[in-house]
This record gives C-alpha cells, sequence and structure tokens, in this order.
C-alpha cells in the first residue's frame, strides 16, 4: 500500500460516512415536516412538549386532532394582502409555483413511506417508551437557547425568564435534561418560539407557500427564519463542518425519536383529505398563523 493509501482510505469512509448519514437525515426531515405541521395544527405551541410529546399517541385516526380539510380549488390562493389576513377568513397565502410545489409533495411522499417510516417504526419496536421520553426531555431542553432568544425579541421576557429557569432546573435536577423536572414538580411551562415566528412579530409577511424536498413545508420567511434557528442550536456546533457526519447523526436521531411517537399522523390527514397537497398547506398556513398570534 503506498504511503497515500491509509489517508484515502480514511476519506473514502469518513465520506461514506457523511452521505449516509445525511441521505438519512434530509429523508427523515422529509416524512416529518408534512406529518408534524398537520400533527400540530392545533397545538397552542407551548412548550410543555411542543414537538417533545410526552405521552404514547395511538396511530388511529382518533391520534390526530381533527384538521379541517376545506377543499379549495388552487386559484383561490391569491397573493396576501392586509385586508384578507384579518378578514377572519382564515389564513391564506400564495401559491405561485404549486406545479413545483407538489411535485416536491409525492417526492416527500414516497421517502415518508419508503424511508421514514419503517425506520421509525423499527426504532418503536427496538427502544422502549421511557428511553425515547428521556430522549426527547433531553433534545428540547438542549434547544433552550432557540426559545429564550426568540422570545426575548419577540418581547416576551416573562417567558424567556421561564425558558431560562426550565433550563436550570432540568440540567441539574433533572440529571442533564433527562426529565422535565421543571414542568413535573414545579409546574413551569415555556413557550415555542422561532426565527420565523419573531420575523412575522415585525410585521415581516410570509409570502408563497413553497415546499422544500425532505425539509417539506414553508414560505420563505420561515425558511429564512430557520436558518437562523440554526446559528441557536447548540448541535449545530459540534463540528467545524455542518455537514460532518456526528452533527448530521445526532439531528437524525432527534427527528426520529420524535417521529415515533407520531406514526400513523400523516397517513390519517391523508384519509381524511381530498386532496392531501391542499390539506397540507392549509394545516401548515393555519400552524404558522396560529403561533403568531401567541
Amino acid at each position: 500500500m503506498s504511503r497515500q493509501g491509509p489517508t484515502r482510505y480514511r476519506e473514502s469512509i469518513s465520506f461514506a460516512g457523511l452521505t449516509v448519514c445525511l441521505v438519512f437525515l434530509l429523508s427523515l426531515s422529509l416524512g416529518l415536516s408534512p406529518a408534524h405541521g398537520a400533527a400540530t395544527a392545533t397545538d397552542p405551541g407551548i412548550t410543555t412538549g411542543e414537538g417533545f410529546p410526552k405521552a404514547e399517541k395511538p396511530a388511529d385516526e382518533t391520534s390526530l386532532a381533527p384538521v379541517t380539510v376545506k377543499e379549495k380549488p388552487s386559484d383561490e390562493y391569491g397573493d396576501v394582502t392586509e385586508e384578507t389576513a384579518t378578514s377572519g377568513e382564515g389564513p391564506t397565502i400564495a401559491d405561485p409555483i404549486e406545479p413545483w410545489n407538489r411535485a416536491m409533495y409525492h417526492f416527500n411522499d414516497k421517502f415518508y413511506f419508503w424511508l421514514l417510516k419503517p425506520t421509525a417504526q423499527g426504532y418503536k419496536y427496538v427502544i422502549p417508551e421511557t428511553f425515547r421520553i428521556i430522549f426527547s426531555n433531553f433534545y428540547e431542553n438542549i434547544m433552550m437557547p432557540v426559545r429564550f432568544v426568540n422570545n426575548l425579541l419577540q418581547g416576551k421576557p416573562d417567558y424567556a425568564g421561564r425558558e431560562l429557569v426550565r433550563f436550570v432546573i432540568n440540567s441539574t435536577v433533572g440529571v442533564a435534561g433527562f426529565r422535565d423536572v421543571a414542568k413535573d414538580g414545579f409546574g413551569i411551562t415555556g413557550r415555542k418560539a422561532d426565527f420565523g415566528q419573531t420575523l412575522g412579530k415585525y410585521g415581516i409577511g410570509s409570502g408563497f407557500y413553497i415546499v422544500w424536498p425532505i425539509l417539506g413545508p414553508s414560505n420563505p420567511r420561515d425558511t429564512v427564519g430557520w436558518v437562523g434557528d440554526l446559528f441557536l442550536k447548540p448541535t449545530t456546533y459540534l463540528s467545524s463542518e455542518w455537514l460532518d457526519p456526528e452533527p448530521i447523526a445526532i439531528t437524525a436521531h432527534e427527528k426520529v425519536n420524535y417521529f415515533s411517537f407520531h406514526i400513523g399522523d400523516y397517513e390519517a390527514l391523508k384519509k381524511a383529505a381530498i386532496d392531501p397537497y391542499i390539506a397540507i398547506r392549509d394545516a401548515y398556513v393555519q400552524y404558522r398563523k396560529k403561533l403568531l398570534e401567541q
């Protein structure tokens, strides 16, 4: 073997590992996003477990909060105006790139059924619920900087203070955040807050609806917010390179663990909808609108 042999071998292993982790993570995020948006459409967004459920949910139709699936032709989604936004007729959003969005919806749908769901099912079968709840508590705890900073930026210092107190209690008494002692023992709850919300609070419109491959439903404002939140996530700084296998693997596990509590939600939404694409679009828009109103 030449002198460059070991180096090339390590590079090949690193590249292969990175590729596998990246595909795995992306596929997880793919199926998760639409399901999450639908499942949380009626969620008040309070971080008593928002995004990190504390109890197993049945995977039948009744597990999904009723989603009002109002069939609408696509041309009803015109440009957003101040008048329509405050008319009380429900949230609306422009969808000028619907052909692209529908293509990405079907792409994401296949990824969900072919990779994400089998992975989550296998994970759920192997990992007991008790450990999955512990993982959920841990991931929620380390996301405190995102909620803390955005609550401050949204002019809600009381909730920012709660997030800080929750973090201190859960990181110490709760043993590195494995238990949500702040809530279970002291009744202290927080509030979901992200940078997309913050931009909306400052009057920045959502723009048009867009479905990203892998990442799922979004809009320009929330896409910028998603990038902004990455800088506040501690896992972002596990490596100097964002695409290193370590942070990608941790994020992948976080998503699989989360999704293991929500298997069946996406199927229920599809079954109840005449047009799942429109149902998911409505659910996402309503969910984000509700967060802004809090």
